[in-house]
């Protein structure tokens, strides 16, 4: 959520701002100065009602004491009473309507950020040399299903399109590569947390998810309990950003850095293109998540700190990739700034996300009320929010089989990898 003093002190420059976003937002920050103004003014009528009904209530007891007539006291009483229930009323009606155009304004994208789509991305910097072989080249699919990896076929049974089952060698790898990076971030000095994989509508609405793409996850009634509604987290994120919801946290407690290892869950797999088949879009995939809670002043170190990581991860396997500075509009609704990291896939003849790395600043934290208080001052502000994919499976195990292959269809084991499958060096077919 936006500050309202920003929006009520710069209105022209919010507007800019979003629209590099490829929103158009002039209609509704004008509306949402009126809604703020209305609220204002009845707000103050009300409280100036309210202060005249006391004192009028006040004036009771003695004019009964002195012999006089109340009734005129109490008629007055009656039409304040039904002046102040009219207006809080109002004030209601305008709270929700201004509630709900706040939430529906996505983050202000960083100054720097060039506006615009994809076509605006800028490569930052480039990590070893794309991987070129000395003969004919197998694609994941057919490398998994040649090695035992990945059952495809009886995946798509189980779950239907967008779904794959991990077996043998293949699972004991999608494991490593858990551990890898869990191992890593226990290392660097965080929290390893396990959230619940189904969520309460809050968590979307902190993350910045929800109301608007509160369609796009997977929703889970109770039957046993009418109304009773969660969501299946469609990333980590959406449960870390609430971990702290609505607390006030010491300025000592920050930063506050943590990970969590998740499946996650999505209802738009992609468009099934021939390009990306197999494990690289899915309903379902695992992940680990990078997140931090920090002060205003602390937020670009963060960033720096989250974006050296996860590249960290990528180069301890060896792989080929680049650092890409997103533009405003391919940053997602809750962004200020992102940075993506992309693997070279070889049968995908170009790049693939493997981590994004956020900043929120303090949009998300306005949204879930988390708050630090200033040592010097005593004063109470709003933490900023980042997050790192550090890393999602789906399209590292895909690029480690393709760029590691052998001519016979065998796949080196990356040396990080390889103490989590007991010295294994090569994954052979079994015989």
């Amino acid at each position: 959520m936006l500050d309202i003093r920003r929006i009520k002190e710069n209105p022209e420059e919010v507007i800019d701002l979003l629209a590099r976003k490829g929103k158009d937002a002039r209609e509704t920050i004008e509306r949402i100065l009126e809604l703020d103004n209305q609220r204002r003014v009845l707000v103050s009528e009300t409280d100036n009602l309210k202060a005249k009904q006391n004192a009028v209530s006040k004036q009771i007891p003695a004019m009964k004491k002195a012999g006089q007539d109340t009734a005129p006291v109490f008629a007055e009483m009656n039409a304040l009473k039904e002046t102040i229930k009219e207006n809080d009323g109002k004030i209601s009606v305008i709270e929700a309507e201004y509630k709900d155009l706040m939430l529906g304004l996505p983050n202000l994208p960083d100054p720097d950020l060039l506006p615009g789509g994809k076509e605006n991305n800028q490569p930052l910097r480039y990590f070893g040399e794309p991987h070129t072989f000395d003969f004919e080249p197998k694609n994941h699919v057919d490398l998994c299903t040649g090695l035992n990896l990945i059952d495809y076929e009886r995946g798509v049974k189980m779950g239907g399109n967008g779904f794959w089952c991990y077996k043998g060698m293949g699972a004991r790898l999608e494991w490593a590569l858990l551990n890898y990076f869990i191992d890593t971030h226990i290392a660097d000095g965080y929290e390893f947390i396990l959230p619940p994989h189904m969520l309460e509508y809050q968590c979307g609405v902190t993350a910045g998810q929800f109301p608007k793409f509160a369609d796009e996850v997977y929703k889970i009634a109770n039957p046993t309990n009418e109304g009773r509604v969660h969501y299946m987290l469609p990333t980590a994120e959406a449960a870390l950003a609430s971990y702290f919801r609505d607390e006030m946290l010491k300025e000592s407690d920050l930063p506050a850095k943590m990970f969590a290892y998740t499946p996650c869950f999505r209802r738009e797999a992609g468009s099934y293109r021939a390009d990306e088949r197999g494990m690289v879009r899915g309903h379902q995939f695992n992940k680990v998540e990078m997140f931090q809670f920090t002060t205003p002043e602390g937020s670009d170190a963060a960033f720096d700190e989250l974006v050296t990581k996860a590249e960290a991860l990528v180069k301890g396997l060896g792989f080929h990739f680049r650092t890409v500075k997103l533009a405003a509009e391919d940053c997602s609704a809750s962004m200020a700034r992102t940075y993506d990291i992309e693997i070279q896939i070889p049968s995908m003849n170009g790049y693939k996300e493997v981590s994004s790395v956020s900043n929120a600043r303090d949009y998300q934290a306005r949204r879930g009320n988390i708050r630090f208080k200033r040592e010097a001052t005593g004063k109470p502000e709003f933490v900023h929010t980042l997050n790192g994919s550090g890393l999602a499976t789906s399209r590292i195990l895909p690029a480690l089989v393709e760029q590691n292959q052998l001519p016979d269809g065998s796949v080196k084991v990356p040396e990080v990898l390889q103490k989590y499958l007991g010295g294994l060096e090569v994954l052979k077919k079994e015989i």
